[in-house]
C-alpha cells in the first residue's frame, strides 16, 4: 500500500492531488450533463451531434497542441496553469447560464465546446509534464499513476453525482458547479512552495524546436508503438459518454440516473487499474499492449450483454484495462523521454490521444445511430484486439522480442527483448561465479 501512494509524502504533490481531484469530480460532473443536454434536451436523442460536439471539443488538440508543448518547454508552467484552470471555469460558467436562462441552443454548444477545446489544448501539456517539478525522477511514475487515479476516482463519483443532479436541480447547475470546481487547482497551485520544487531547465528560445520534438519523436521506436497504439484505441473505441448513453436510453431503456451509474461502475475497474499501475515504477510498451488486447476481449463482450445489469457489470474490466493502458502509456513516455523534450514529447502524444477522438467520434456517433449502440462498442473492440496483435508482431520482428510461457512462475507469460536477456544472462554468469567462490571457500 505504501508504494501505491509514495508520491503523497511530499507536500507540493499532496496539493496537487487535492485540488486535481476536486476539479476533476467536477469536469466528469459536466461531461455527462453535456452529453445529456445535446442527446436528451437540445436533439431528438441524436448520438451524431453528441459526436460532433465530442470531435469540436478535441479538433484544437491536433491543430494547438504541440505549440503547446513548445510553451510548456520554455515558460512558468504553474503560471500557465492558473491562466488556462481559470478560463476553463469561465467557459463552464457561461454554458450553465446560457442553460438554466433557456437561450441554449445547439450551435451554442457546438462555440463552447470548441473554445473549451482551443483552452485544454494549450492546458493539457503543462499540466501533464508539471508533475515531474512535484516529485523527484525515481517517483515520477507513481506520481502519473495517482494522477490518473484521482481522476478516475473522479470518475467514479462525477457521473453518479451529475446524474442525481440532472434529476433534482437539472444540467444548468452542474455547469456552474464544475466552473467553481477549477478554484480547487489554482489554490493549490498557487499555495506551493517554490523551494520544494525539482530543478526544471527550461530551454531557450530557438528556430525548430517544434521540428525538433517530431524529430525526437520519430528516432524512438517504442514510443511511435505506443502512439499508434493509442491513436487506433482511442479513435475508435474510448468514447464511453456516447455509447453509454446510446446504450442507455435506446437498448436498455434507462434514464438520467442508471446512464450516471454505468460511468461510475466503469470508474471502479478505472481507479483499479490507475492503482495497479501506481506499484510499477517504470511501465513498459508490453504493458500498453496487453491491455489493449484485455479491453477489445472485454469491451466485445460488454456490447453482447442482454442486461443492463451484465452490462454494467462489464463496464467494470473495461474501465480497468483502459486506465492500464492509458496510464502505462502516459507514465513510459514521459518517464522515458529527455527532460529537456518531455513538454513537446508529451504535446505530442496529447494530440495522438485527444486528436484521434475527431477521427472516430462522428463515425462512431453514426454508427450508434444507424445500427445501434451495440456495434458502436464492436468496433472499437474489434480495433483494439487487431491494434494490438499488429503491435505485438511488430515488436517481436523488429526488435527481438522472446515469449516465455511457465506454469511455474509468475507471470506465467513473460516478454522480454534483448536488452532484458542480456542483462539476465549477466546476472545469471555473477551468480554462478559466487556460487562457485562460495563452494570453493
Amino acid at each position: 500500500m505504501r508504494r501505491i501512494f509514495a508520491s503523497l509524502v511530499f507536500y507540493n504533490y499532496r496539493l496537487w492531488f487535492a485540488g486535481a481531484l476536486v476539479a476533476n469530480i467536477g469536469t466528469w460532473m459536466q461531461r455527462v450533463a453535456q452529453d445529456w443536454v445535446v442527446l436528451t434536451v437540445l436533439t431528438d436523442n441524436s448520438g451524431f451531434a453528441v459526436g460532433v460536439v465530442t470531435a469540436l471539443q478535441f479538433i484544437p488538440t491536433v491543430v494547438l497542441t504541440p505549440y503547446a508543448g513548445v510553451i510548456a518547454d520554455r515558460f512558468n508552467r504553474r503560471k500557465i496553469l492558473v491562466l488556462t484552470q481559470a478560463m476553463l471555469g469561465l467557459l463552464a460558467l457561461g454554458l450553465g447560464i446560457f442553460i438554466l436562462t433557456g437561450i441554449a441552443e445547439l450551435w451554442h454548444v457546438y462555440v463552447f465546446a470548441s473554445l473549451l477545446g482551443v483552452v485544454s489544448a494549450f492546458d493539457a501539456p503543462a499540466r501533464q509534464v508539471f508533475v515531474s517539478e512535484l516529485v523527484p525522477t525515481s517517483q515520477l511514475g507513481n506520481a502519473v499513476s495517482l494522477n490518473s487515479a484521482s481522476f478516475n476516482a473522479a470518475r467514479l463519483i462525477g457521473p453518479g453525482v451529475a446524474g442525481l443532479g440532472i434529476a433534482v436541480v437539472g444540467p444548468g447547475w452542474i455547469f456552474i458547479i464544475n466552473a467553481v470546481s477549477f478554484a480547487g487547482t489554482i489554490l493549490a497551485v498557487v499555495v506551493m512552495r517554490a523551494s520544494e520544487l525539482q530543478p526544471v531547465r527550461k530551454t531557450k528560445r530557438e528556430s525548430g524546436q517544434l521540428r525538433a520534438g517530431f524529430d525526437y519523436v520519430r528516432r524512438r521506436t517504442d514510443i511511435l508503438v505506443i502512439m499508434v497504439t493509442i491513436f487506433v484505441v482511442s479513435s475508435l473505441a474510448l468514447h464511453f459518454q456516447l455509447t453509454s448513453a446510446v446504450i442507455a436510453t435506446q437498448v436498455f431503456h434507462r434514464g438520467a440516473g442508471e446512464y450516471g451509474i454505468l460511468g461510475s461502475a466503469m470508474a471502479i475497474g478505472s481507479l483499479a487499474g490507475a492503482l495497479m499501475a501506481a506499484r510499477r515504477s517504470r511501465p513498459r510498451v508490453r504493458l500498453v499492449v496487453i491491455s489493449a488486447f484485455g479491453y477489445g476481449i472485454s469491451a466485445g463482450l460488454m456490447a453482447i450483454m442482454p442486461t443492463y445489469e451484465l452490462f454494467l457489470i462489464m463496464t467494470i474490466p473495461v474501465g480497468f484495462f483502459t486506465l492500464t493502458m492509458m496510464t502505462a502509456a502516459n507514465a513510459a513516455i514521459q518517464i522515458g523521454s529527455d527532460p529537456a523534450m518531455r513538454g513537446r514529447v508529451m504535446s505530442l502524444y496529447l494530440v495522438v490521444l485527444f486528436g484521434a477522438k475527431p477521427v472516430g467520434a462522428p463515425l462512431i456517433g453514426w454508427i450508434a445511430e444507424a445500427v445501434g449502440g451495440r456495434w458502436a462498442i464492436g468496433v472499437g473492440a474489434i480495433a483494439a484486439i487487431l491494434v494490438a496483435i499488429a503491435a505485438a508482431i511488430w515488436t517481436k520482428r523488429n526488435w527481438g522480442v522472446e515469449v516465455t510461457y511457465s506454469l511455474r512462475t509468475r507471470p506465467h507469460v513473460l516478454l522480454t527483448h534483448p536488452e532484458e536477456r542480456e542483462l539476465q544472462d549477466q546476472v545469471g554468469v555473477d551468480l554462478a561465479a559466487q556460487q562457485a567462490r562460495d563452494r570453493a571457500a
